[in-house]
């Protein structure tokens, strides 16, 4: 059995709407450019039609990558919540340091650090979860930060 992929009901249509794309729209582009390639004879020593079947074999682990999550998915109902506890979806602001920062709480397939998405399963957004506006976390430091602790405020959950 398919582990449950936890998803915002954004990440969930932001999946939807890759998947169709490479579906509709990169599977015939890279068609054709195979289809060109072919054209041109000697396959042995043709560099396009070897970039078009290494964009093509990485296109299709995509896409069978989304489906799985697409159909393994649980929406996250932002509804349900209590409020002012953290969950999934919850965007909070922190105080480290004197410095505020925000991050999302979402699913792993969501995350994304440049973003401030950060997954339920990263320290960080562990410690979060049922924590609520006022509380502290401490999280340990990671490789280079090995061996010093960081101390998070919640000063804000939304």
């Amino acid at each position: 059995m398919s582990q449950k992929t936890l998803l915002t009901q954004a990440g969930f249509d932001n999946m939807e709407a890759e998947l169709k794309e490479l579906t509709t729209v990169r599977r015939k582009e890279i068609a054709d450019k195979l289809s060109d390639a072919i054209a041109q004879g000697d396959l042995s020593e043709n560099a396009e039609y070897d970039a078009a079947k290494a964009e093509q074999a990485f296109t299709e682990a995509r896409i069978a990558e989304l489906e799985e999550a697409i159909k393994t998915a649980e929406i996250i109902d932002e509804s349900k919540a209590k409020k002012g506890v953290i969950q999934l979806g919850n965007t909070v602001e922190l105080e480290i340091d004197g410095g505020s920062h925000s991050y999302t709480i979402v699913g792993t397939t969501e995350a994304d650090a440049m973003s401030h998405r950060i997954s339920n399963e990263s320290p960080l957004g562990a410690a979060l979860l049922g924590k609520e506006k006022g509380d502290q976390v401490t999280i340990d430091g990671q490789g280079p930060a090995k061996g010093t602790q960081f101390v998070y405020t919640i000063k804000k959950v939304g």
